[in-house]
């Protein structure tokens, strides 16, 4: 097993490199670092946030203007024929959103870039809202059905946008697929490790990874995986549904618990955050933009806005309108940073941990900060309790990760092959890499050379997706001028795209 592992990580050292590369260019070069501000951003970063601004403008702040019509939608309930409701497709997107990546990288973003960069982070995601508006429209005007299923995404509008090449779709499809194994091990691990430590916060001992204990709940999460897998987008869909309103109200709840017990801080919040936002040094100087830069990429990596993976949960919906689900897609932005990172950014800056303790906090982890930053605003008689509604939050915001990625990773198959064998195929893939994955973290084999391929498999997506976007935002602006005028007009393609889709023709189904 040392010497499989030994080679396995040979091979896929070199991708660490290559997923730099992507993410820094072009900051690497002297003449890109010496403009002010703009040279402390790579390409990536750039791209994301211009192209939230421009889908902004293009769009009339559209983000703002059918807020309340989208809130009104997701408050809807309807029966479906095919596909899944609204607001289960907006379950299942904040399922792949809302991650360990709320907790620790909010808490990142805040160690190295002041609590100024939760206001950039702000920033970054109200444009990004218009990015989810452009691409969530987008898999619906292009979305496909397959019996009972509605299946589409970045896979799909990409290869009616690029005149129906099989092979963009194909390519496209493996390049998600990929990228979903690869973060698949990690986030199986993070449920079973934040379920031994809600074990150990209930008996008050400390549980070792090889234990009893870890080898049960393992197996146990792999028997959810094959359970979840194996029924398809309308089980995990089902399970989106419970999970994802629970774990969010369970962390808010916390967080105001918080909030509410060391109310005399909250002043500090906001006086840190705004004041680290527009200090010279957050966004000029020496360290250029710092604050800034910190803010503008957690805030998007969180969210995903523009990266293309959510786009498969916005097509398997039903909607009335293409444009219903963008705008659900643009509020998924919205829940995913404005409130969610937002409750983590409070508990980490009124918690002082960061410039009370700053020795204990630099040599501390990302989790462990975050862990640090709870613990410094509990109550003693609360410790316990608000401990394990962390570690329940913590473990739902993986599992539902997992949930995420499996069922995408079934969406885009599709778009290669509708075949039963081969759907299956995929899911047997998914669950025994994620398998793999859990059985080396608990044998104590490292597995980072694995987050590399998932970096560089999302920097691909980003540079794939985004002139998607762009080619299709012409389309995006028709839609979106008659949903805006008429909310309850029916959406015929052809007279309104003035393009033939493999959906909302006249033969079909309201």
């Amino acid at each position: 097993m040392e010497g499989l592992f030994a080679a396995l990580n040979a091979v896929l050292s070199f991708v660490t490199p290559v997923s730099d590369f992507f993410w820094d260019f072009p900051k690497m070069f002297g003449f890109w670092k010496a403009i002010p501000v703009l040279g402390s951003f790579s390409l990536a970063i750039i791209v994301l946030v211009g192209s939230g601004i421009y889908f902004t403008l293009r769009l009339g702040f559209i983000q703002v203007r059918l807020f309340k019509r989208g809130v009104k939608t997701l408050s809807q309930k309807r029966s479906t024929n095919t596909g899944i409701s609204p607001m289960a497709a907006f379950l299942l997107s904040t399922a792949m959103r809302v991650g360990p990546g709320n907790m620790i990288g909010v808490t990142g973003a805040i160690a190295a870039g002041g609590p100024g960069a939760l206001f950039w982070m702000w920033i970054s995601a109200f444009f990004g809202m218009a990015t989810a508006f452009t691409e969530g429209t987008l898999a619906q005007i292009f979305k496909e059905k397959r019996g009972k299923d509605f299946v589409g995404g970045l896979p799909f509008y990409a290869r009616v946008l690029c005149g129906n090449k099989i092979w963009v779709g194909t390519l496209l499809s493996l390049v998600y697929i990929i990228y979903a194994l690869m973060c698949l091990p990690a986030q199986g691990f993070n449920v079973v490790v934040s379920s031994g430590a809600i074990a150990g916060t209930l008996i008050g001992a400390q549980i070792p990874v090889q234990s009893t204990f870890f080898y049960i709940a393992s197996v146990v999460v792999i028997i959810l995986m094959v359970y979840l897998a194996f029924g398809g987008i309308h089980r995990v869909s089902h399970w989106s549904d419970i999970l994802v309103p629970v774990m969010a109200v369970i962390y808010v709840l916390t967080a105001i618990l918080l909030i509410i017990t060391n109310v005399g801080s909250v002043p500090y919040f906001f006086g840190a955050v705004f004041a680290g936002a527009f200090k010279p040094e957050a966004v000029f100087g020496g360290a250029v933009g710092v604050a800034l830069l910190q803010g503008v990429k957690r805030g998007l990596m969180s969210n995903e806005a523009g990266q293309g993976t959510i786009t498969m949960a916005a097509a398997s919906a039903e909607a009335k309108h293409p444009c219903e689900q963008g705008i659900i897609s643009a509020l998924g932005v919205f829940l995913d940073t404005h409130v969610i990172c937002t409750m983590t950014g409070f508990i980490i800056v009124m918690a002082h941990e960061w410039g009370e303790n700053p020795e204990a906090w630099k040599a501390a982890g990302t989790y462990a900060k975050f862990l640090l930053s709870v613990n410094g605003l509990t109550p003693g008689a609360l410790q316990s309790i608000i401990q394990i509604m962390v570690s329940v939050c913590f473990c739902l915001f993986a599992f539902t990760c997992v949930l995420g990625f499996i069922s995408f990773s079934e969406i885009s198959a599709n778009r290669i092959a509708s075949s039963k064998g081969f759907i299956n195929f995929i899911r047997i893939l998914c669950v025994f890499v994620a398998a793999f994955g859990i059985a080396c973290n608990i044998a104590g084999y490292d597995l980072s050379n694995l987050w590399a391929f998932s970096d560089l498999g999302n920097i691909i997506i980003v540079y794939c997706n985004i002139p998607m976007l762009y080619l299709g935002i012409k389309y995006v602006v028709r839609a979106a001028r008659q949903y805006s005028l008429d909310e309850e007009a029916k959406f015929i393609s052809e007279k309104v795209l003035g393009i033939k889709t493999a959906y909302w023709n006249e033969d079909d189904e309201d």
